[in-house]
């Protein structure tokens, strides 16, 4: 599956000089969003291009950037099209057509599962974990998730996943320059998945603090409201 998305998109990145961001924009928004499509083969060849100077400016740390940011822009637009597709359509539409637009029922329970169990900070979570990562804004939008939170975690989430994939594709082009496209994706998916423990970490790590600080503020305001109705 990876291999064949990625033939068409090297035909497309033979025009990054010129359509880059634009390229990287639409496909970060559909791999968000309900259709199945792996990252991977978008932001690791972004980064990859950005060293050589072979995106639009032509100045690599600026197109860097400008892949990251371009990146997590069309992240952000691909979770909203979940979230708000599961807002109005709801449940029981959402279970019954899902399957025609890659949303399993099976995939859709489990979304829905880890969102109840673990709450808001899932959506931050899971757009570091594979597989689940465009199904956990479906749950977010059933729930009517606030959207200033789901922003947020959102936000974060795709943002860190998106700058690991450009790093990954950087340091890839400092090692050589002599790479297909197939080879990019291939070891800098080899590169995450032999490190990826340390993703995990960071997340259990970020995850006990956004427990440790909500329950603190929980404290803290119940504290506060038995002052006042002194």
């Amino acid at each position: 599956m990876t291999e064949i998305i990625a033939s068409h998109i090297e035909i497309a990145a033979s025009h990054a000089g010129t359509w880059g961001f634009l390229l990287i924009f639409i496909f970060m928004a559909v791999e968000s969003s309900f259709i199945p499509f792996p990252s991977e083969v978008v932001m690791i060849p972004a980064g990859f291009l950005a060293y050589r100077g072979a995106l639009t400016t032509g100045i690599p740390v600026l197109d860097l950037v400008l892949a990251l940011l371009v990146g997590l822009a069309g992240s952000m637009v691909g979770a909203y099209i979940n979230y708000f597709l599961a807002e109005y359509l709801g449940r029981p539409i959402l279970y019954k057509y899902g399957k025609y637009f890659f949303l399993s029922e099976k995939n859709l329970n489990r979304a829905e599962e880890v969102f109840r169990d673990y709450g808001d900070i899932t959506t931050f979570v899971c757009r570091l974990i594979p597989a689940i990562r465009q199904l956990i804004s479906s749950p977010a939008g059933l729930s009517r998730m606030p959207h200033r939170k789901f922003a947020l975690f959102t936000a974060l989430g795709a943002g860190i996943w998106t700058a690991i994939l450009v790093s990954v594709g950087w340091y890839l082009a400092h090692l050589t320059k002599d790479l297909s496209y197939m080879q990019m994706v291939e070891q800098g998916k080899k590169i995450i998945s032999d490190h990826y423990i340390w993703i995990l970490l960071f997340l259990a790590a970020a995850v006990a603090v956004y427990i440790f600080l909500h329950k603190f503020i929980m404290k803290s305001n119940r504290q506060e409201n038995k002052e006042q109705s002194k």
